[in-house]
């Protein structure tokens, strides 16, 4: 039951369904067009959620076909990196990151695999879905060893600031916020990011020296 019908005593009726529910009442004429136009919109809208639906689904199952690994394949698996800072509780991440390589022991279900992990990463659940896993293909810059991060149980770690690059002032109608561009341990120069100065200060104090 829903909560307008148990509160009411009686079912909502929308202008769309005013003829479908309850008792049928005769409508002004001058609102017969408004009612028929409201439900082709309705119908366009559906249609047009069904298509995205479908579209969705369509791009999932392929990614699903090709995110397939046998037993013994070597696996990567991904982490997420938060910056230590203020802006990371709003949920900005940097670019997602990859530990390994580990070993498949078995597939669990359909969208899961059992991995052979290290005795650091015990804490660790084993089992990983198929979307955080990626193909053993070498390539250093995307690759950490779990002794260089501190990983939580849900495979993210924070980040550290190593340097300064750049600073500049942001312009606001009241105030001015002074930034700062910092380059991340493990990630690339392309990746820095500007914070907000004091926040840096306030965390990483020894970033600033003197």
């Amino acid at each position: 039951m829903a909560p307008y019908e148990a509160l009411y005593g009686r079912k909502c009726r929308s202008p769309i369904f005013w003829d479908e529910v309850g008792e049928r009442k005769v409508l002004d004429s001058t609102m017969v067009p408004w009612i028929e136009e409201a439900i082709e919109k309705v119908k366009i809208i559906r249609q047009r959620i069904q298509t995205a639906q479908s579209r969705q689904k369509s791009y999932a199952d392929y990614r699903r076909k090709d995110l397939e690994f046998e037993e013994g394949d070597m696996v990567f698996v991904k982490v997420t990196p938060l910056r230590g800072t203020i802006t990371a509780k709003m949920g900005k991440k940097l670019k997602p990151r990859y530990i390994g390589p580990y070993k498949i022991q078995r597939r669990v279900g359909t969208m899961a695999y059992q991995l052979e992990l290290p005795a650091s990463m015990s804490r660790i659940h084993n089992v990983f879905h198929v979307l955080l896993l990626k193909k053993y293909h070498p390539d250093p810059a995307h690759i950490l060893h779990t002794e260089d991060v501190e990983l939580d149980e849900t495979l993210t770690y924070e980040e550290q600031p190593v340097q300064i690059s750049d600073r500049k002032v942001k312009e606001l109608r009241n105030k001015q916020i002074p930034l700062v561009k910092i380059l991340w341990r493990n990630h690339d120069v392309e990746e820095a990011t500007w914070e907000v100065e004091d926040d840096m200060q306030k965390k990483y104090p020894a970033l600033f020296g003197n």
